[in-house]
């Protein structure tokens, strides 16, 4: 099909990005993560250059020269002294977390939802609007591109990118959506393209789960660098993302965490994927009957089978119909899956865009297991 293109519209504001040749150095975007690593750790916020030094492998004159760019180009400052233990005291540097912004968002099928994280990732500014997938593409397309110039202009410093987390299925190393349950005239959309270009900013793409379990893995006080966790997502849809060793799981296909559609009951009532008895159906059957503790008892019954097979450290739980009664959600998991911890994502209703907000940052900190 000829990919679906947005109609004229005003052109996109001028200047919000920013090109620095230091950050296209592999070796100075693990030092800026190891000062982002710093600044959102719990009573910390600097580092010194030889602990820099000795964390990189890098020479102390290398890191020398690494941290003077950072600091030419806004993105590190001094900190402060170290407490001398003889010899000279040691200058910490701490990320200048305020110098540069990203945009992630969420386009749940209804909504769009917005956030302005600064290099920390912390949200400094939101931005929310009605948005129905069900538009024809081209009235779509043009309907994000409004809300995200919105969100962009509420930034208070450069944007470096922006972030979407939408329904999949979809192809997040070329942006290119698939069959998206619920809205198959989206197939083929190449959405990345679409909205870079309209945007005139790097765009990242990827699943809302996806999305979702980088916020989790970013949490302060995070337990899950390194291990195993699912991210069970039930909002206007039921899916979940898988992180094992430390990322995200996406299949050979781009085409893991379709967790919605398993089928446990055979001649089920039908599923918007096509199918019959479709563990989301059935979710969605019960909210909407009022049924909440049946919902979290069939929430529980996909998790357990993800436990059973995967073996996961941790189930964590997301999605505003499970926010609007997460008490009930997390009796009815933790009922099913035993042992496993259950908890909810700390970001809340913000889950997905904080996390969007991280796949545009993740080549600025050589993050590899955001993006």
């Amino acid at each position: 099909m000829t990919p679906p293109t947005a109609p004229a519209a005003a052109p996109p504001a001028p200047g919000p990005g920013a090109n620095l040749p230091a950050l296209r150095s592999h070796n100075t975007a693990v030092v800026l993560g190891l000062l982002r690593d710093a600044a959102t750790a719990p009573g910390s916020g600097g580092i010194s250059r030889p602990e820099l030094a000795e964390r990189t492998g890098l020479t102390p004159q290398a890191v020398s020269k690494i941290t003077a760019r950072l600091r030419a180009d806004g993105l590190a400052e001094d900190a402060g002294r170290l407490a001398s233990t003889g010899g000279k005291p040691r200058t910490e540097l701490r990320l200048a977390a305020g110098a540069r912004c990203a945009v992630g968002a969420h386009l749940d099928g209804e909504t769009l939802t917005a956030v302005v994280a600064d290099l920390a990732g912390r949200t400094v500014a939101e931005h929310a609007a009605p948005l129905d997938l069900a538009l024809p593409v081209a009235d779509g397309l043009a309907a994000m591109l409004r809300e995200l110039r919105t969100a962009v202009g509420l930034a208070p410093a450069p944007v470096l990118g922006v972030g979407v987390g939408i329904r999949g299925p979809l192809d997040h190393r070329t942006g290119t959506l698939h069959g998206v349950t619920g809205f198959p005239h989206w197939s083929g959309c190449p959405l990345r393209t679409e909205l870079a270009r309209g945007l005139g900013l790097p765009v990242a793409v990827d699943k809302n789960t996806n999305a979702a379990a980088l916020s989790v893995l970013a949490e302060p006080h995070s337990a899950m660098a390194g291990g195993s966790f699912g991210y069970l997502h039930l909002g206007t849809g039921l899916g979940a993302a898988l992180v094992l060793g430390g990322g995200v799981h996406r299949g050979g296909r781009a085409g893991a965490g379709e967790f919605g559609h398993q089928v446990v009951q055979l001649d089920g009532p039908p599923c918007k994927c096509g199918r019959r008895g479709c563990l989301e159906a059935l979710c969605l059957a019960a909210v909407a009957s009022g049924d909440t503790a049946g919902a979290a008892r069939l929430l529980g019954v996909g998790a357990a089978n993800l436990v059973a097979l995967l073996d996961i450290d941790r189930v964590v739980l997301g999605g505003r119909t499970v926010l609007a009664d997460p008490d009930a959600f997390l009796a009815g998991v933790a009922a099913a899956v035993g042992p496993v911890p259950v908890g909810l994502a700390a970001a809340g209703t913000r889950a997905v865009a904080e996390g969007a907000a991280l796949l545009a940052l993740a080549p600025l900190f050589a993050r590899a297991a955001w993006g």
